[in-house]
């Protein structure tokens, strides 16, 4: 063991790993000077939708964090971290910054603190220092918000910002980076989560035993069961079986099959970027899944190169990267020689063991759950169990199940018990005329959970009743998540929420009536509830429906 006292013979040791980690895989695999040179370009566009899909998150939680989890609103995350844990064990339990405060204005500084660092990601301003501050915000978002942060997409956000601490280059201003290309084990980790995003989703369909996917069914009704329908969606759920049917096998060949070729040769790779693209705009037009077919959208660009990018750029901003690019290989070698036996060569080989250690722990955590879903191989689980709270090696899996019906939930307010007047809503379908929109990559989270709520029990989705007792009071951050208040000059008096059916109508029917929606009322959700004139709550009605399959 190194003392104090012994600082030469630390250096000696650290050395002895620059020297093996340099003519060893670890080096070639970690250490970014000799990393994939031939994807600067890709790396420099991944990055920039990186910036801009953050962004997008964080505007998204300006307008709805207090409302969600704030001191009033719906599940507030004082009262969440107030649970009993050690002084350490929540940090690592519950990473998020919201520990010091949880206040209206540290959740705004919050979401401000990520747009501004996204931004300056965009403007590829110190990558590395601006992915660590959209990180921490973000996951602490996560770890405090409870049922708003249950999603795939906030933990494949997470998982690929954090690997791409390791891919983007270091320093200020770095343009293409071309001194530090992508470590080759970032960059095929970042592939990696791309191929168990599809992968893992096509075999989900499978071992779920759905007769929907086994039948070729699962697309019948899909666009308009889905949590966001969009107008695109709406036309083509009239397209015939056959072409449901087609896109169903599409799918699982795509998620199951075509994806193995991130593994193959450059030609084979370029072919799958072809497809997997437009499959994504497809599949963003007809849904909204908010930023996570952005997010897998983007991190397809890292199947090219640099001779495929400068092959399809404009002629004068080739020239600028031809000669840009040109210059890397000189630099590198250069920057290699000058910095042997220097102690700059000590700092990057502790910064290379902490990459290799950091990295490989994502993939053996990754691959064991990988692994899982299919046989239960005894593989340590304590290493992945460790990575959990942070969200950075996740298993994923999308409609392993298809939904077999659309269900609404409507919150109502009434003076006298007797008219009942709706909430409307920013985005989810309600008013049988509207058409369904395209918001995404913005997400609505407060939408987006009484879908799933809607398919449930109202004693499993405590957001619903919680909503009816802010709704009660008025709280004025629970109402900036409606569209409108119909009782702004006082309070209601009784607060009830109704479960519709939705359908899509038909083509005839939009014809004859204008209508994009038909709706059929189910009964109660949750509990009727009434504010007494003490300020005391009580229930006047219970809920008549059960949970849908």
């Amino acid at each position: 063991m190194c003392a104090q006292g012994n600082l030469p013979d630390c250096l000696c040791i650290i050395d002895a790993i620059m020297d093996w980690a340099g003519a060893s895989a670890i080096g070639w695999l970690f250490d970014g000077r000799r990393g994939a040179s031939d994807r600067l370009i890709p790396r420099w566009l991944f990055l920039r939708a990186l910036g801009i899909i953050y962004f997008s998150a964080f505007v998204s939680l300006i307008f709805q964090i207090r409302g969600l989890v704030g001191p009033a609103g719906i599940l507030p995350a004082g009262s969440y971290l107030a649970q009993s844990l050690g002084h350490w064990q929540r940090w690592w339990y519950a990473p998020t910054v919201l520990w010091f405060s949880s206040g209206s204005a540290t959740l705004s500084a919050l979401c401000w603190a990520g747009m501004i660092a996204s931004a300056l990601l965009v403007l590829n301003l110190w990558p590395r220092g601006m992915l660590v501050i959209c990180f921490v915000c973000f996951l602490s978002f996560v770890s405090a918000a409870q049922d708003f942060s249950g999603y795939q997409s906030d933990g494949m956000l997470l998982e690929a910002g954090f690997i791409s601490f390791f891919f983007a280059p270091p320093g200020f201003r770095r343009g293409l980076g071309r001194m530090h290309p992508a470590s080759r084990a970032s960059l095929f980790l970042l592939q990696w989560e791309w191929f168990r995003i599809y992968f893992q989703s096509g075999a989900v369909k499978l071992l779920s035993g759905d007769p929907e996917w086994r039948h070729f069914t699962a697309m019948d009704e899909y666009y308009q069961n889905g949590p966001l329908p969009t107008w695109i969606g709406w036309y083509v759920q009239h397209l015939p079986h056959w072409f449901h049917a087609s896109t169903v096998y599409a799918t699982l060949a795509l998620e199951l099959g075509l994806v193995w070729m991130f593994l193959l040769p450059r030609r084979w790779r370029i072919i799958c970027f072809f497809i997997v693209t437009p499959w994504q705009i497809g599949v963003i037009l007809t849904a909204n899944y908010t930023f996570l077919n952005y997010l897998v959208l983007a991190m397809g660009v890292l199947l090219l190169d640099d001779r495929f990018a400068l092959s399809v750029l404009p002629g004068i901003w080739r020239q600028k990267l031809v000669g840009a690019l040109s210059r890397t290989r000189n630099g590198n070698d250069a920057h290699t020689e000058s910095s042997l036996g220097s102690i700059h060569a000590h700092w990057n080989a502790l910064k290379l063991a902490a990459s290799a250690v950091m990295l490989l722990w994502i993939f053996y955590a990754t691959t064991a759950e990988l692994t899982w879903m299919f046989v239960r191989l005894p593989l340590p689980s304590s290493p992945v169990a460790a990575l959990e709270p942070f969200r950075i090696a996740n298993q994923y899996g999308l409609f392993a199940v298809m939904t077999r019906g659309r269900y609404e939930i409507e919150f109502q307010g009434s003076a006298d018990g007797q008219n009942w007047v709706a909430y409307p809503f920013r985005y989810k379908p309600q008013a049988l005329n509207q058409p369904p929109g395209i918001y995404a990559p913005y997400q609505p989270r407060f939408d987006w959970n009484l879908w799933f709520a809607s398919l449930g029990s109202w004693r499993e989705y405590p957001i619903v009743p919680n909503t009816e007792v802010r709704l009660l009071s008025n709280s004025q951050d629970v109402l900036a998540l409606f569209a409108g208040n119909p009782f702004a000059k006082e309070s209601p008096r009784q607060i009830r929420v109704v479960l519709w059916q939705y359908w899509f109508t038909t083509i005839r029917e939009k014809r004859a009536t204008g209508m994009w929606w038909r709706r059929q009322p189910l009964g109660l959700y949750a509990p009727t509830l009434e504010r007494q004139p003490d300020g005391q709550i009580k229930v006047v009605e219970w809920p008549t429906v059960q949970p849908r399959q």
